[in-house]
């Protein structure tokens, strides 16, 4: 029997010549015959010859029968190198990937499959590294359903045959080394579905970098080089009081606070020279970034996320957003990422079925399918699908100093029956509409995070009454540091928007909400969600003529700032933005031009940084002790008047009139006899108003008036904020 013949004897030929070997180190490179031979066999299905070199030097391989299988009977040394013969005569010579053997340690695998492999972006994906001093890059991916898993990429023309992985028992997860890989390169991986047969061309669910929208393969990733220099930053963040300490959000989309010159999109350096220093000067504490996740669909805003360890290509590379962080945290100034474990997109090459099978997501679309997005939805029972998603946070927080996870849609994750019709959902083991799975996901994720990453936040957007969404684990929570007030927000913009003659009918919208003021840890949001879709600018959404729209969005601002609560505003909304924001252009930067937008952001400026240096404004954020009505029932006069206290008793008092009607001896009451002082008036003609107030020194009289020991009579401001405090 020729040596040319022996491996046609083996099944394993035409499995590998299929398509269908799962295990090609057991096949291919250094093995021993059924003699007990030496023997190298080697494959590439676009050679028509090879060289392979042996212990006695380099020696030509025999054809083994199908095209492209090789094989010399001789020791080798370690590692040993081939040289294959393509069309024309061009030789390509490399290292056998097939003579290094996989080496995923079992525990990683068993962690990965127990859910506890928090770290899991160090173990799969495409990893650069040296393995018997060959420089290569370590291939591995999760997909327990297929019969074979390729690597492909332009290194090997994109062939799924040529660099089959080898699958790791029955963890599911497929590895290979290629050596000579190196960081930049682009690919996928091949994946032939074992029920099926089907073939699945995927992007790397684990990749660190992404190749630029269009395409959507995934690249091989360099280690970092980037040199951090936030240790100090990092140090106080651990030691921080955050319950009691301001919180100013600055909701950004990065593709279109601004554009370059010519209308492309700025990248993470252009973005550092210009955002950090105007978000510091508007007083904001943090920045807070709409999805920069790897997305292929601008339109999208990132919540469309197909690469959950990917920085967006769009923007730059990855040590580029490392410095823009870095650069942050030197001016002072806190960095939030927008993540979306929710929900992830259909796209054929993406998560979506991954390995031919329901993977990532549940079979059965009542579970598996999102019907407000079109999108999946993860599926939390399973252990492998959590792990991704437990690394996924704590890879943006470890990698990348993030401060926090603004976490997307919380309220789609928590409800089986979400939007979704009777008989289009499945209820819990229990017969309840609570999705569990997803529930302790949400725990789990708090835990780690809160644990591992000392002063971080996660802030969730909830929109239902879900109780204790930002308290503690062991007390029954889900263990989220704040929670958006999504019912303050619908209220306020509700009443703001109503003509001023009509205010006084619908009171209870300013006052409803000190109700469940304190039942979480809440952020104030004026988001980007308000500003979209019909919605109009939050200008826009403000009655009367400009003047008077102008006053409203002004005292919109007095009133979000001195009540209880955290701060996020989306971009635009502290100059009065006058368009709807579209995520195709930059902001109409242009309006600072004029007086009345130039004075709305004035008035931000000083009610922001006001709020960020009075502790009075913001210590007592979640709790209860930090506010007290003076007068919550005028409403004939559409005004509200309230203390705000700080841990020392010391405190400012607020009075907002909500008409274009000038109050003058407006007498309300106060917590003490003496002299206060007028500190910032929305209606200053500084701001665009009209000036009417109080200037100067004012003095309380020992006349008990409201429930206080003392009053003291104002002049109010039309559609105006006063912040008072004693002198």
């Amino acid at each position: 029997m020729s040596e040319a013949a022996i491996p046609l004897l083996d099944p394993r030929v035409q499995r590998l010549c299929a398509g269908r070997l799962h295990e090609p180190h057991a096949f291919l490179g250094p093995q021993r015959d059924a003699g007990g031979r030496p023997v190298v066999r080697v494959f590439d299905p676009q050679a028509r010859a090879a060289w392979i070199e042996t212990c006695d030097g380099w020696r030509q391989a025999a054809a083994a029968g199908p095209a492209g299988l090789f094989l010399v009977h001789a020791e080798t040394p370690r590692p040993y190198r081939v040289r294959f013969e393509g069309e024309g005569g061009a030789l390509r010579e490399a290292f056998d990937p097939y003579c290094f053997a996989p080496a995923i340690s079992d525990h990683d695998l068993y962690l990965f499959n127990a859910g506890q492999l928090t770290e899991a972006w160090r173990t799969l994906g495409a990893h650069p590294l040296a393995v018997e001093g060959v420089a290569g890059t370590r291939f591995a991916v999760w997909a327990p359903n297929a019969e074979r898993v390729s690597v492909v990429g332009e290194f090997n023309r994109w062939d799924g045959r040529a660099h089959p992985m080898t699958v790791r028992g029955a963890s599911g997860v497929w590895e290979l080394f290629l050596p000579g890989i190196a960081p930049g390169a682009l690919y996928k991986f091949e994946i032939r579905n074992g029920d099926t047969g089907t073939i699945h061309l995927k992007a790397d669910p684990y990749a660190r970098a992404g190749e630029l929208r269009p395409g959507t393969a995934s690249r091989v990733a360099a280690p970092s080089a980037h040199a951090w220099r936030d240790a100090d930053w990092m140090a106080r963040r651990a030691r921080s009081d955050w319950l009691g300490a301001p919180l100013a959000i600055y909701e950004v989309h990065a593709g279109s606070w601004r554009r370059c010159a010519d209308g492309s999109l700025p990248g993470w350096r252009a973005l550092g020279d210009e955002l950090i220093a105007y978000a510091t000067d508007l007083g904001f504490t943090h920045v807070e970034l709409l999805p920069i996740t790897e997305h292929p669909l601008d339109e999208s805003w990132g919540y469309q996320t197909t690469g959950y360890f990917a920085p967006a290509a769009r923007y730059g590379g990855a040590d580029e957003l490392r410095e823009f962080v870095d650069r942050c945290h030197a001016a002072g100034l806190g960095a939030i990422l927008d993540w979306v474990p929710g929900h992830f997109p259909t796209d054929a090459w993406a998560l979506a079925r991954f390995d031919g099978s329901a993977l990532y997501e549940h079979e059965d679309a009542r579970l598996g399918l999102h019907p407000d997005w079109g999108t999946h939805t993860f599926n939390f029972g399973r252990n492998e699908a959590r792990a991704f998603l437990l690394a996924s946070a704590r890879y943006w927080l470890s990698e990348f100093h993030f401060d926090g996870l603004r976490v997307d849609a919380v309220a789609s994750m928590l409800y089986l029956d979400y939007s979704r019709a009777p008989g289009q959902w499945l209820p819990n083991r229990y017969g309840g509409r609570e999705n569990l799975e997803a529930i302790d996901f949400l725990r789990q994720l708090n835990v780690l995070l809160h644990a591992e990453f000392p002063g971080a936040l996660t802030i969730a957007e909830e929109s239902t009454a879900w109780p204790m969404v930002s308290r503690p684990t062991y007390v029954g929570g889900l263990g989220f540091s704040m929670k958006w007030n999504m019912g303050w927000m619908h209220d306020t913009l509700q009443y703001i928007r109503r003509d001023p003659v009509h205010r006084r009918f619908h009171h209870d919208e300013l006052t409803f909400g000190q109700l469940y003021a304190y039942t979480e840890n809440f952020v104030l949001p004026f988001s980007h969600d308000e500003v979209v879709h019909g919605k109009g600018s939050l200008i826009a959404k403000m009655p009367g003529d400009a003047w008077q729209q102008f006053a409203n969005l002004r005292l919109l601002f007095a009133y979000q700032m001195t009540y209880p609560g955290k701060k996020l505003n989306f971009m635009g909304n502290e100059f009065a933005h006058g368009a709807e924001w579209h995520e195709g252009r930059a902001l109409d930067w242009e309006l600072l031009d004029t007086p009345l937008h130039r004075g709305v952001q004035r008035c931000f400026r000083d009610l922001q940084r006001l709020y960020v240096a009075e502790p009075a404004l913001h210590q007592l954020d979640f709790a209860p002790q930090g506010f007290a009505w003076i007068d919550c029932h005028d409403a004939d006069s559409s005004v509200i008047s309230y203390v705000r206290r700080a841990r020392d008793g010391a405190f400012f008092v607020v009075v907002l009139n909500f008409t274009p009607q000038p109050r003058p001896a407006y007498r309300i009451g106060v917590p003490q006899v003496g002299p206060y002082r007028e500190l910032l008036n929305t209606d200053s003609t500084h701001y665009g108003g009209s000036n009417t107030g109080n200037g100067g020194l004012l003095y309380a009289q020992g006349t008990p008036w409201m429930g206080q020991p003392a009053s003291l009579e104002l002049t109010l401001p039309p559609l105006a904020g006063l912040i008072v405090a004693p002198a």
